[in-house]
């Protein structure tokens, strides 16, 4: 399932429109070109694997037209930079041999360059929404902030941020069905809002019938309904020649005999049976008397 992604650009979120953390007189500087040997990874980048046959076709991209979409960096000393985002495209650089790259420098501090990581992290296109509500949990404990701020700096509702951060608190098969595509955000909201002890059950049943989310979120709200409780009959005190009636008839037969009255004096004697072959015994019984 494609996922469309999260939020606005960095640039949007932490400079030119004017939304930041601490940041907001730090606008980014002019794009220059600066060594790749220069230029360091972030040391708390989120992002730690990078898939190699996809550097590989980067880099062959890069060689013929170059680098297209400038990295962005700090500056830590007069001789090197630290990047805030653009590794793979930095990675890619180095695998093709250039021996600079364009950059935008920022001057931010560690706090924000840690925070811009994040951010720049949970836009990836490739991202399912179990590593986007991961990305947006660390910015909450490592960044401090609150989901009214953080909706803020992803360019998102509240609401929006609080159903991924739910995600987390889904079932491991849950997690491991939407990380593996198997159901959808659609299908995991569902999920979410039915009682726990439910929700590994509603998760078989989409897996099994191949449920749409209008099917999963329609079951869901079936599933939270109380159970109608059945009101419990007031048990009735029969006479005594119930029990003998039904003596007599445990003589002629060893099925289950039971007799139900109802209030109105009326009421049915049942005698259970098994097969076809059980009434032909109870005929012969009778031919017999």
């Amino acid at each position: 399932m494609k996922n469309k992604g999260l939020g606005r650009g960095l640039d949007a979120i932490f400079g030119l429109e004017g939304t930041t953390i601490d940041i907001k007189n730090t606008p980014m500087s002019t794009m220059r070109e600066i060594e790749v040997s220069k230029i360091i990874p972030n040391p708390t980048q989120p992002r730690a694997t990078f898939d190699e046959e996809a550097l590989t076709e980067l880099a062959d991209s890069i060689r013929v037209l170059g680098v297209i979409q400038p990295i962005t960096v700090k500056r830590n000393t007069d001789n090197e930079y630290v990047i805030i985002s653009g590794e793979r495209r930095w990675r890619a650089s180095k695998m093709a041999g250039l021996e600079a790259i364009p950059a935008y420098i920022r001057e931010v501090d560690d706090a924000n360059l840690h925070a811009m990581a994040l951010v720049e992290n949970i836009q990836r296109q490739d991202l399912n929404a179990i590593e986007i509500a991961l990305g947006l949990q660390r910015l909450v404990d490592e960044c401090g902030l609150t989901q009214d701020s953080l909706a803020e700096k992803v360019g998102k509702k509240r609401s929006t941020v609080a159903n991924y951060m739910r995600l987390l608190r889904l079932p491991s098969e849950v997690q491991l069905a939407l990380k593996e595509g198997a159901i959808s955000m659609g299908h995991a909201k569902a999920i979410a809002g039915v009682p726990e002890q439910k929700q590994l059950t509603l998760l078989k049943r989409c897996l099994k019938k191949s449920l749409s989310v209008r099917q999963a979120e329609d079951l869901a709200r079936v599933m939270c309904e109380e159970p109608k409780v059945k009101p419990i009959e007031e048990e009735l005190e029969y006479p005594e020649s119930y029990t003998r009636l039904i003596e007599q008839f445990e003589k002629l037969f060893s099925q289950n005999i039971s007799i139900k009255r109802a209030k109105s004096g009326g009421g049915r004697i049942t005698i259970d049976f098994a097969s076809d072959s059980d009434i032909e015994q109870f005929v012969n019984r009778f031919d017999s008397l």
